[in-house]
C-alpha cells in the first residue's frame, strides 16, 4: 500500500490543519476519493484502492482525528470534513473528483457534494444512515454518549460484534481483526468528537437531495441493521440522479467483507456512460431564474415594426453603454432582428402582461394593440414600460442555436413601477402582495424608506428623536392608525416599492411577537413640517435618533446598500437574521 502522505490546509477560522492521505493508481486519471467511517483510516480502503487504481487516480484520506490528520475542533461540524476534502482537491491541484464514502464518509461525502457541486463528478454513500427512527436515534446518541464510560475497549468490541456478528464468523475473523487493531490504534478524541457529530448528522441531507446535481448510488448491506436498506432507497428517491443497490448477505463492513462486489458495483457506477443532455430538464432549470419581461422591438428601413417578447435580456456594459438581447435562430424574427442597424427594449410594467402575450403571440399588427412611441435611435419602445432602452447595434454575436444582440444605448427611460417577473413558466409579481398584507390580524408595525432627491423621508418627535413613516396596518388612508393614513397627515402619498426587511420584536409579555414590515419606495407631495415631516440628506442621517437599535440597524443597511446599488430583504428578528440578495452587481 502506498505510504501515508501529509498536506497542511487552514481549518475553520484559519487554525492550521493537515490531512493524511495515500494516493495510488494512474496520474491523469479520473481522480476517485475514498473516505473512510469513524474509527477507520485510509488503509480499510486496501481492497478498494486495489482495484480502483488499476484506471484511477485513487486517493484514500484520513478524516478529520483519524490516522494522521489533525483533530476536528470541539464542536465539529460536517462542513469541517467537508472542507478538510475540498482542501485536499486543492492541495493536489484536482478541479474535481467522485467521491466514496463509507458509513460517516457517506455523510462527509454528501456534503461535499452538496455544498460544492463543481468539485464532485460523482458520489457513492456506502452505508450511510438517514432519518433515524427514534429507537435508532435513542441507541446511537446513548452510545455517542457513553463512550467514556464504557471505556474504548469495551467500545471497540461492541462495535466489531455490531460490524460482523457475535461471535464473529471463521470466515470474517481476519477483517474483523483488522478493524478492531483500527480502532485500537486510533485518537480516543478524535473518535469520541466524530462519533458525536456522527450520531447528530442523520437528517443533515434530508431537506437538501433534492438538489444533489450529479450521478449519486446508495449501496449499503442486507444485514445491516444501522444502515438499512429503506435508508439508502430512500436517499436515492430523494436524489435526481440516485440509485440503489443491497448486496445480499453483507453486513456493515461489506469494503472489507465482500470487496469483489462492492469493486465491481463501484467500477460499474463509475463507468457508466453519461446520461444524454436532457433538454426539457435544462430548461426546466433556467426557469428557476426569476427574470423580467421585455419586448424587443424595431423599425426597418422601409417602415415596417417588429416585435417579440423575450427575457434573455442583460446588461453588459457601463462604458460604453451596452445591453443585449439573446434571439433564436429559429424564430420568425430572426432575419429582421439580425440584420437591423437598431433595436429597442421595453421593460415591461407588472401591469402589462397583456402586452407581453400580445408580442408573444402571431397577430399579424402587435403594434395596433399596444400604445408605443419612437425612441431617439428609431425604434419604437412601449408607453408604460418600466424602463425603456433605444439602441444602435454594437455587435451580433453567434452563439449556438442563438445570436446575441448587442446594443449600444442612444437613449433610456425608466418609470417608478414594479416590473413583471417571470419564473418557472409563470408571470410573477414582485411588487408588494398588498392584499395579503391588508389581511394580517396579528400585531404588526408597516413602514417605509421614502427618498426623493437624494433625501430620506422622517418624522420629528419634538424631542430630537427622529423615525421613519409607519403604521399599525397597511391602509386604507382613512385611517390615521395605517401606514397610508400616517403618510396623508405627514402631506404626501407614498409610492411603495420592493420589501426591504420583516423581523419580528418580542412582546413584553406574553403576547405574540410584533411583525415589522418595511417597504423602500418613493412618494410625491409636499411634506408637511407642521406634521413633523422633514427630508434628512442621505449622507446626513443621524442613526443615533432613531428610536431602537432594530431600526437604527435596517437603516444603516439601507444606506450602505443605496451606496453600493446592491438591495436585499432582511428576513429575522430585531436582533439576528439573513439579508436575501434580490440581485448581484455584475462584476466590472
Amino acid at each position: 500500500m502506498a505510504d501515508r502522505r501529509l498536506l497542511a490546509y487552514a481549518g475553520r477560522d484559519g487554525a492550521p490543519a493537515q490531512v493524511a492521505y495515500r494516493r495510488a493508481g494512474v496520474a491523469g486519471a479520473p481522480a476517485v476519493v475514498l473516505i473512510h467511517g469513524v474509527g477507520m483510516a485510509s488503509e480499510v480502503w486496501a481492497p478498494q484502492i486495489d482495484a480502483l487504481a488499476a484506471g484511477h487516480d485513487v486517493i484514500a484520506l484520513d478524516m478529520p482525528g483519524h490516522g494522521g490528520s489533525s483533530l476536528p475542533p470541539e464542536d465539529a461540524r460536517l462542513s469541517d470534513y467537508a472542507d478538510q476534502v475540498v482542501a485536499l482537491l486543492d492541495g493536489l491541484g484536482l478541479p474535481s473528483a467522485a467521491l466514496v464514502g463509507h458509513s460517516m464518509g457517506a455523510l462527509v461525502a454528501l456534503e461535499v457534494a452538496l455544498a460544492h457541486p463543481a468539485r464532485v463528478r460523482a458520489v457513492a454513500a456506502l452505508n450511510a444512515v438517514f432519518c433515524r427512527t427514534p429507537e435508532q436515534r435513542a441507541v446511537v446518541t446513548a452510545r455517542a454518549g457513553s463512550l467514556e464510560a464504557e471505556g474504548r475497549a469495551a467500545s471497540h468490541e461492541a462495535a466489531v460484534a455490531r460490524w460482523f456478528g457475535a461471535p464473529v464468523p471463521v470466515e470474517l475473523e481476519a477483517s474483523a481483526a483488522q478493524v478492531s487493531a483500527l480502532l485500537a490504534s486510533g485518537d480516543p478524541v478524535g473518535y469520541a468528537r466524530t462519533y458525536a457529530l456522527f450520531a447528530a448528522s442523520d437528517e443533515a441531507h434530508r431537506d437538501r437531495l433534492a438538489s444533489l446535481a450529479m450521478p449519486a448510488l446508495f449501496m449499503t448491506a442486507e444485514g445491516d441493521p444501522n444502515s438499512t436498506a429503506a435508508m439508502s432507497r430512500a436517499m436515492a428517491a430523494l436524489a435526481p440522479h440516485g440509485a440503489a443497490e443491497v448486496l445480499a448477505g453483507a453486513r456493515h463492513m461489506m469494503t472489507l467483507t465482500h470487496p469483489a462486489e462492492v469493486n465491481a458495483r463501484l467500477l460499474a457506477f463509475f463507468d457508466a456512460p453519461a446520461a444524454p443532455f436532457d433538454a426539457k430538464a435544462f430548461r426546466r432549470a433556467l426557469g428557476a431564474f426569476l427574470t423580467g419581461v421585455t419586448v424587443v422591438t424595431t423599425r426597418t428601413e422601409e417602415g415596417e415594426m417588429r416585435g417579440f417578447t423575450a427575457n434573455s435580456f442583460s446588461s453588459v456594459s457601463l462604458d460604453p453603454p451596452l445591453i443585449l438581447v439573446s434571439l433564436a435562430k429559429t424564430a420568425s424574427s430572426f432575419p429582421v432582428f439580425s440584420a437591423a442597424d437598431h433595436f429597442a427594449v421595453s421593460v415591461l410594467a407588472a401591469e402589462q402582461k397583456d402586452v407581453s402575450a400580445l408580442f408573444a403571440s402571431k397577430s399579424p399588427d402587435k403594434f395596433a394593440g399596444a400604445p408605443w412611441q419612437l425612441g431617439p435611435a428609431g425604434s419604437p419602445v412601449m408607453s408604460g414600460a418600466a424602463a425603456w432602452f433605444d439602441c444602435t447595434r454594437h455587435e451580433v454575436v453567434e452563439a449556438g442555436d442563438h445570436v446575441i444582440l448587442i446594443g449600444h444605448v442612444r437613449g433610456f427611460g425608466a418609470r417608478d413601477v414594479a416590473p413583471l417577473g417571470y419564473c418557472r413558466g409563470a408571470y410573477v409579481d414582485v411588487s408588494l402582495g398588498l392584499q395579503a398584507l391588508a389581511k394580517r390580524d396579528e400585531p404588526a408595525r408597516v413602514g417605509a424608506i421614502l427618498e426623493a432627491d437624494g433625501a430620506l423621508l422622517m418624522v420629528e418627535d419634538g424631542k430630537g428623536g427622529l423615525s421613519l413613516p409607519t403604521g399599525s396596518c397597511l391602509e386604507p388612508a382613512a385611517n390615521p392608525r395605517s401606514l397610508r393614513g400616517a403618510l396623508s397627515k405627514l402631506g404626501v402619498e407614498g409610492r411603495l416599492g420592493f420589501l426591504f426587511a420583516v423581523f419580528e420584536t418580542p412582546a413584553a409579555g406574553d403576547g405574540p411577537p410584533t411583525v415589522s414590515l418595511y417597504y423602500r419606495g418613493s412618494f410625491e407631495g409636499t411634506p408637511a413640517a407642521s406634521a413633523g415631516a422633514v427630508l434628512v440628506p442621505l449622507d446626513a442621517v443621524d442613526l443615533a435618533r432613531l428610536p431602537d437599535e432594530a431600526t437604527r440597524s435596517m437603516l444603516a443597511r439601507y444606506l450602505r446598500e443605496r451606496r453600493e446599488d446592491a438591495f436585499g430583504i432582511y428576513v429575522g428578528d430585531a436582533a439576528q437574521g439573513v439579508v436575501h440578495p434580490l440581485a448581484t452587481p455584475a462584476p466590472h
